[in-house]
């Protein structure tokens, strides 16, 4: 695996705890009136965080596991917005979503680094994305750790917009 993908990868908790504290206390938890133009799924900061976290221990270590162990698995696609609904993300505590996504994630980089070549070429086939190798999937974690700063990004952009922000007055 190429240095600078497990790198972004292993500093990607601070990057989102950062991210997250950039947005108002009282905007944890706000939605604007439209989500047309979000570049991650349309949730609301601390939803975000949740949502990254969930993904990284039922997704992505799920899908580490079986295209590391089955033959051509293949791996589905999560509904976040059943998750976000059934683990109720809205009253969630900031500050275990980030300490499970923390552990999570060092367990991740821990795996990819004590991967072999032939191990990141083996197979699975991905809902929504096709077929793919363990390698290509690593980096599909990357793009989604970025789109979801880039989603946090986005919501304070709208925070911005409002009439009431006191960054406006």
């Amino acid at each position: 695996m190429n240095p600078i993908t497990l790198q972004t990868l292993a500093n990607f908790p601070q990057q989102l705890e950062a991210h997250y504290a950039a947005i108002p206390a009282d905007f944890k938890h706000w939605a604007p009136a439209s989500w047309d133009g979000v570049p991650s799924e349309p949730f609301t900061a601390i939803e975000q965080v949740c949502h990254v976290r969930d993904i990284e221990i039922d997704g992505y270590h799920l899908r580490f596991r079986r295209t590391l162990d089955e033959q051509h698995p293949l791996l589905v696609s999560i509904d976040s917005d059943v998750l976000a609904r059934e683990r109720n993300y809205a009253a969630a505590n900031v500050d275990e979503a980030f300490a499970d996504f923390r552990q999570a994630r060092a367990q991740t980089v821990a795996l990819i680094s004590e991967l072999h070549a032939a191990q990141f070429d083996r197979t699975a086939e991905f809902e929504g994305y096709g077929p793919l190798t363990l390698r290509s999937l690593v980096h599909y974690l990357c793009s989604h750790d970025q789109q979801h700063l880039a989603g946090l990004q986005w919501l304070l952009g709208k925070i911005e917009a409002e009439p009431q922000t006191s960054s406006n007055k």
